[in-house]
């Protein structure tokens, strides 16, 4: 079977949520092509992130502007031509015009769907909802959704790990460490960061002082108007002095009431990894990175996080590689 055929297509979509007098509803669209109700997804586009895929879907076939929140099940199954196709769905709340601004602000306009692909977008309560799906597979996403907010772990905020984008070698730079730069690939992925942050909400970035550091970060937070607060314990040489420092940062990060972005080295990534799974239960949603490297350049580790100070609790985590060919 050739390459094209066997090439998995992808989707994206969520799951938004609201509460309404303690009652919990979600959105639903009808799509008249195919006679249905179902969530708000469509296709990844060439070079699009997934999670940038669902935010601008939802906004497209709905027109509500909304933050990821935790990952839900999604959908696995085989086209007509015989193609994978993966749908990657999440919950999501719909974005606070004053609180999430910034994040807002980055985000490109979107062209409303066309009424011959979705010509009604209504909120419904879950026994509804479950009632309207036309397709019982939808109804999966819809369960964890539920169970997720009987448990309390649904109104969540994010601490967003970045590793620095792709940097010039080391023996290839002879100047001090704290200067070597990003490689054009490595500032291509940081271009491609801004959405993925912007998906998640992030308010707030938190970043080593180093060149590479600070360059990753740079374009979202600029695009944004977030000023960013460089800290030396997310240095290498800080590591190097006091392997604690940059897990003591983290800490009080998870304890904050905001979605943060934290970007900082390699070397720094396992005890950052073993300070997020100190937060973790075995309930968990996702895994943990367990050998290093643990993320590749300009790669994410996105935790969702419930409760605040020393009750803060982790309730899902997942990764996002920068596009393909990055």
């Amino acid at each position: 079977m050739s390459t094209s055929r066997t090439a998995a297509v992808h989707a994206a979509g969520a799951l938004v949520w609201r509460e309404t007098d303690h009652r919990l509803e979600v959105l639903l669209v009808h799509r008249p092509r195919y006679r249905d109700w179902s969530w708000p997804k469509g296709k990844v586009d060439p070079g699009e992130s997934l999670p940038a895929a669902a935010v601008r879907e939802v906004a497209e076939e709905t027109g509500v502007t909304i933050v990821l929140g935790i990952p839900l099940p999604g959908l696995h199954y085989r086209l007509n031509d015989g193609k994978p196709k993966h749908v990657h769905y999440w919950a999501a709340r719909p974005a606070d015009e004053d609180g999430d601004a910034r994040a807002l602000s980055v985000r490109p306009p979107v062209e409303p769907a066309s009424t011959d692909e979705v010509d009604e977008a209504v909120w419904v309560g879950v026994d509804a909802a479950r009632d309207l799906l036309t397709r019982k597979a939808d109804r999966t996403p819809l369960a964890a959704l539920l169970q997720a907010w009987e448990k309390g772990r649904l109104h969540t905020r994010t601490t967003t790990i970045v590793r620095h984008g792709r940097a010039r070698r080391r023996s290839a730079w002879r100047r001090g460490e704290q200067s070597r730069p990003l490689t054009p690939k490595g500032a291509a992925q940081s271009v491609a960061l801004v959405p993925v942050l912007s998906a998640f909400g992030v308010r707030e970035v938190v970043t080593s002082p180093w060149r590479r550091c600070l360059s990753t970060v740079e374009p979202y937070a600029s695009k944004a108007g977030i000023r960013l607060a460089a800290d030396k314990a997310l240095t290498e040489a800080a590591h190097h002095e006091d392997p604690d420092q940059a897990s003591e940062v983290l800490d009080e990060l998870i304890a904050r009431p905001r979605d943060v972005a934290l970007c900082t080295h390699r070397p720094l990534l396992g005890a950052i990894i073993d300070t997020i799974g100190e937060a973790t239960r075995r309930w968990t949603v996702g895994t943990l990175p367990t050998r290093d490297p643990y993320l590749r350049t300009g790669e994410v580790l996105v935790s969702h996080i419930v409760g605040r100070g020393h009750r803060a609790r982790i309730v899902a985590v997942e990764r996002h590689r920068p596009p393909s060919g990055l």
